[in-house]
């Protein structure tokens, strides 16, 4: 059974989303990614005051295997980025739900959170 916290929401591209109390969201990749990836090697995170649409690509993550687009989960700015996990990627391997990568303060407007997978919902996906 892979690892899956039930209170974050996942998307179907294997990034985990945080709600914050101030409304803005913490996003990383998920325990399934990670796995699935391999060692990680390199981030490549979105700058910080970026204006993103959900389901842009917005970075990489790059394992010994393979390199994989990171999405944002939904319309914002990017408000703040690990600089931790940019210089030490191979955290994402050890503690994925520890280990964020950005985050994003929602557009005015933009539905935050729909199209979100629940903790079931994505445990079924990976299955």
């Amino acid at each position: 059974m892979p690892n899956i916290p039930t209170e974050l929401k996942y998307t179907d591209d294997h990034e985990w989303v945080r709600t914050e109390a101030d409304g803005t969201m913490t996003v990383g990749i998920t325990d399934h990614a990670q796995s699935k990836l391999g060692d990680i090697v390199f981030l490549e995170l979105p700058p910080v005051g970026r204006k993103v649409e959900g389901g842009d690509a917005i970075g990489v993550v790059e394992s010994v295997k393979a390199a994989s687009d990171i999405f944002s989960p939904l319309s914002g700015e990017i408000i703040a980025v690990n600089a931790d996990a940019v210089e030490t990627p191979e955290e994402v391997n050890d503690n994925a739900y520890d280990t964020w990568l950005f985050k994003i303060k929602p557009a005015a407007g933009a539905p935050s959170g729909n199209g979100l997978l629940s903790a079931a919902a994505y445990a079924e996906l990976v299955g």
